[in-house]
């Protein structure tokens, strides 16, 4: 009798102690860094995660900060410098930060900041005028093979995503990637006008920003960057076309320098919950985002292997110094 009562008691202190202590997610009051001013895709990301986080009742609260500059540059040096061992601030970045960090030549590395999850990717696409003589992914590699000086590329900020797509493009087709002819836009509205207005020869960005266009016939698209072809899309890749070219635009999400691995398991967690929550799919199809989840040391590896393939395009186009 003795010894039942005692489990009976053992029981119900312990069905206490559950019910007064919430999950260690639930207890979880984060910071988030966007290294950019709102509105570009990694604000999006950040406030998207924000809403996904506290709708998934995997964190209490997600205070969302912008420190823009230099493509992630100013944002990256304050998070190392500012945030180290502190185990509820994260911060997004991707891409295009990779390259921004080779051409300011920053002290301040992505090797050090505790790498936690690969969010989101976006599939790029390379798109011509209508009524250009250009119709496939070959005819532009002929016309860069002819005269790569004549061929102009118009799309996002040097050294980013697109500005790199081009260069691998036009080592893809066996032309000189240092010669190449482009045109940085700091938005997407202006290089869209410059395209549509026959100033460039060619224009390229995430397939969503010009799907609009390509729909309505005002844009052709000859070519996207997946490994296989979109489902329902008519776009062919350009590995179907006999061009080795795959690339996306990426985002990701970090912690700071100095975090223990405790701490890291718990914000690893709480990404991959959010990632699994139906809040954040439905992001994802709102946004056209594609799912690319990666945790752990999967995405540590892929990390390092990105920074020193985008190094090693941007050294090929003389961006960065050998």
């Amino acid at each position: 009798m003795f010894q039942f009562s005692a489990r009976l008691a053992g029981a119900a202190v312990a069905l206490t102690l559950a019910a007064a202590a919430p999950s260690l997610a639930q207890q979880l009051e984060l910071k988030l860094m966007a290294p950019a001013a709102p509105g570009g895709g990694w604000d999006q990301t950040a406030r998207s995660m924000q809403q996904a986080l506290v709708a998934a009742g995997v964190a209490r609260s997600v205070q969302v900060t912008n420190v823009p500059g230099a493509g992630g540059s100013v944002g990256i040096a304050q998070f190392v410098n500012g945030a180290k061992g502190d185990g509820n601030q994260m911060m997004v970045n991707g891409f295009v930060m990779v390259g921004a960090l080779a051409m300011n030549k920053s002290p301040v590395t992505l090797e050090q900041v505790t790498p936690i999850a690969r969010l989101t990717e976006e599939i790029q696409v390379i798109v011509v005028p209508a009524n250009s003589p250009i119709k496939t992914a070959q005819d532009l590699a002929a016309a860069v093979k002819a005269d790569i000086a004549k061929v102009t590329f118009a799309g996002g900020s040097a050294g980013g995503v697109d500005h790199v797509m081009a260069a691998l493009f036009a080592g893809a087709v066996g032309a000189d990637a240092k010669k190449i002819n482009y045109i940085p836009f700091s938005g997407g509205g202006e290089s869209l006008a410059a395209i549509l207005g026959g100033k460039v020869t060619a224009g390229i960005s995430g397939l969503s920003e010009y799907e609009g266009q390509i729909k309505s016939g005002k844009l052709r698209a000859i070519g996207v960057t997946s490994e296989k072809r979109i489902q329902g899309s008519d776009i062919p890749t350009f590995r179907e076309q006999g061009i080795d070219l795959v690339i996306a635009n990426w985002r990701s999400v970090v912690a700071p320098p100095g975090i223990t691995p405790e701490q890291r398991k718990t914000l690893s967690d709480a990404v991959e919950k959010m990632v699994k929550s139906d809040a954040w799919k439905e992001i994802l199809k709102q946004k056209g985002w594609e799912d690319a989840y990666l945790g752990g040391d999967a995405f540590a590896d892929f990390l390092k292997k990105e920074t020193v393939r985008v190094t090693d395009v941007l050294k090929s186009v003389g961006l960065v110094k050998s």
